[in-house]
């Protein structure tokens, strides 16, 4: 008997041993919708890795991921009440503000926007520079999202208002690239894998580019806080423990980014994501890698420079006083990264 007891003890032990930790604090909402636009992006490919390497399932949550056409469509998911939390671009924190919603990013998913501008082959040769799209007709992934801001910043900083292009939604996706080579739109501002496609297949010429360093120096003066997870600040105060439990998968998603081969990325994200173009979906990937954030954390600095950009040409931001704080907060990650022996 006592042996056998032995036995057990120890078994208890190795199987304790192998099991992943569970989470310190008993989670206020295990199940979880998460709202997002464009899944398949590079720009969110950080919560594919979390989901696929079962990070969100080591915390003990059941994460429900929604997809949407665009950002702008997630976050209206979110402010409706039918998701908890966003995989969606920052400025929306600063923009939710300026409309008397507090919303909290908690974990940095890309530190470069991903976002580029290409003109239709047919236009090229009439783009001198961004002052040339008046009056044209652009596709965005939605009106409103990220995609479309960026587009508005680049008119803006040219002498010409928000408005002197039509946005037309497009998705991120196959529709995105259809409506490219059927010629619904004379321009787009996308990001890859879309960009990359019709990149390769000769459809388009890309003008502006913050897939890379150089590219985000021009276009915004260096940091700036892209992809990211963000909620109602009511939400995280409500949900502390679930809040860290999805701060604790994202922040080991990108950890494990920054090391990651492109062949061992592939091998993790759905098949549909690459199709029948396993080669295009890898040209695009190390395109779009060194864009990752490399621990999850927010700087000052890269909020600064979004809100210069949200600041000259939204109306609400130019009229409202903004705490860039409120926007973000690295508590969470700081845990993540002291748990998962990063700093």
């Amino acid at each position: 008997m006592f042996i056998k007891l032995i036995g057990v003890v120890v078994a208890l032990a190795v199987n304790l041993a192998v099991t992943p930790e569970a989470p310190a604090q008993a989670l206020e909402k295990k199940q979880v919708t998460l709202a997002v636009g464009g899944k398949n992006l590079f720009y969110y490919l950080p919560l594919t890795i979390a989901e696929r390497k079962g990070y969100f399932k080591d915390e003990g949550l059941e994460v429900q991921v929604v997809d949407f056409p665009g950002g702008a469509k997630a976050l209206q998911a979110m402010v409706g009440g039918s998701a908890d939390i966003v995989s969606g671009a920052y400025e929306h924190t600063i923009n939710m503000q300026a409309k008397g919603q507090s919303i909290v990013a908690v974990a940095l998913q890309g530190r470069y926007n991903g976002i580029v501008l290409a003109v239709h082959k047919s236009k090229a040769a009439q783009y001198k520079s961004p002052k040339d799209l008046k009056g044209w007709k652009i596709g965005v992934t939605a009106p409103g999202s990220s995609t479309h801001m960026a587009v508005q910043n680049l008119l803006v900083k040219n002498g010409l208002k928000p408005d002197d292009i039509a946005a037309i939604g497009v998705g991120a996706s196959a529709g995105a690239v259809a409506a490219m080579k059927r010629g619904s739109v004379e321009a787009i501002s996308n990001l890859d894998p879309v960009i990359t496609k019709l990149e390769t297949d000769g459809d388009v010429v890309v003008t502006v580019d913050t897939r890379t360093a150089k590219g985000m120096q021009e276009v915004y003066g260096g940091a700036y806080h892209a992809g990211c997870i963000y909620a109602p600040v009511e939400w995280v105060k409500k949900h502390p423990n679930t809040t860290q439990a999805v701060a604790n998968a994202m922040v080991r998603a990108v950890l494990w980014l920054r090391t990651a081969s492109v062949d061992e990325i592939v091998a993790t994200v759905p098949k549909e994501y690459y199709g029948d173009d396993l080669n295009l979906y890898k040209i695009g990937l190390q395109k779009n890698k060194e864009g990752f954030s490399p621990d999850g954390r927010f700087s000052m600095q890269g909020a600064q420079n979004v809100y210069k950009v949200l600041d000259a040409f939204v109306p609400e931001v130019q009229k409202a006083k903004i705490d860039l704080a409120r926007t973000f907060d690295n508590s969470f990650v700081d845990k993540a990264l002291a748990k998962y022996g990063k700093k």
